[in-house]
């Protein structure tokens, strides 16, 4: 049975994991507020990442101010030094290295005897990490830091209502990409990448870093939205959407009524109708399903899809087949949202 929206649970990697094993369910800004305890848990160290092409650095040289100064990261991964000559190549050094890379080519050409130089990066414009699909808002930001997947989830406003089961990261390919993740899915270097699946139930009961990976520039961490199927009318004990787990899943008439808590003691089942989009068209049609006849298996079971609404009336309700601008307003209005269970 489902409880109210009920997407994932409150963790505070305590007791709460423990409720989320039993089966409780979280209401969306719980879960949200789950990823965001959880990313501030597991935070990296504030530590370097690469410097890359596009990135503004600030080079200060202690005391010796004609040497200080802002410098953009060529194409190529160089920068031009004063007093240095040629290209100085910094694309894939941190900012650690690189202090320690000038302060030996000061003294290697002549020009301080003992340096003390300090790299900040002014703007990071080479890390760039895209998050896109169900989540609060889909953005392209720039970390500053080694950034993790919960932290990436939470800059990007936590996960929508109908958001599906599985977390996708998409990277470019490196000669060892089938090495680097524990949890990575496959790596095609051929193609150009690798492609990382992240369940969000490991991700979010554990906290562990197997599934908490690091998410580094030119990383996409897409979460794919999952179908909703919709029971409504006061024929059904909870009436409502309930959120699949994968857009492709389908679950049958009998599974979405267990959902629903049931049918209500005044629900008129053998009227109840599907109302289903014509991918082709666009318009919406009416199939009759007789619960009753399913349940005493004189009648087949229907399996129902992403979008498709079940609408139960009650004894009190007119013909179901001219109840259907009543079931599509109700969605549009206050319709609460389940996490569906598997049967």
């Amino acid at each position: 049975m489902a409880k109210p929206v009920r997407l994932l649970p409150v963790l505070v990697l305590c007791g709460a994991q423990a409720a989320y094993a039993q089966g409780n369910l979280a209401t969306q800004q719980e879960t949200n507020e789950t990823i965001e305890q959880l990313s501030e848990l597991a935070r990296t160290q504030s530590s370097d990442i690469p410097i890359g092409s596009g990135d503004l650095l600030h080079i200060d040289v202690y005391g010796v101010a004609e040497l200080s100064r802002d410098v953009r990261v060529s194409g190529t991964g160089d920068i031009t030094y004063p007093l240095i000559p040629g290209q100085v190549h910094v694309g894939g050094l941190t900012p650690f290295d690189l202090q320690e890379k000038m302060e030996q080519l000061l003294i290697t050409d002549g020009l301080l005897k003992h340096p003390q130089v300090f790299v900040f990066v002014k703007e990071q414009n080479s890390q760039a990490i895209t998050i896109t699909g169900a989540v609060g808002h889909p953005m392209v930001f720039q970390p500053v830091r080694p950034t993790t997947l919960l932290e990436a989830l939470t800059a990007a406003g936590g996960i929508s209502i109908d958001a599906g089961s599985v977390i996708v990261i998409t990277r470019p390919a490196s000669p060892d990409a089938a090495h680097v993740e524990p949890a990575s899915d496959r790596s095609d270097a051929s193609r150009g990448y690798q492609t990382i699946q992240i369940s969000l139930h490991d991700l979010l009961k554990s906290g562990d870093p197997v599934y908490n990976i690091p998410v580094h520039g030119g990383d996409v961490v897409s979460v794919p939205r999952a179908g909703i199927v919709y029971v409504l009318g006061l024929g059904a004990t909870q009436p409502g959407g309930y959120v699949m787990q994968t857009w492709g899943e389908r679950m049958t008439v009998l599974e979405m009524v267990a959902q629903a808590h049931g049918l209500s003691s005044f629900a008129k089942p053998d009227d109840a109708v599907i109302m289903r989009t014509d991918p082709a068209t666009g318009k919406r049609n009416e199939i009759p399903v007789h619960i009753k006849q399913i349940q005493k298996n004189k009648a087949d079971d229907v399996l129902l899809g992403a979008n498709d609404i079940l609408y139960i009336p009650d004894s009190k309700a007119k013909k179901a087949l001219a109840r259907g601008t009543e079931a599509i307003l109700g969605i549009g209005t206050s319709v609460a949202l389940y996490r569906a269970t598997a049967p």
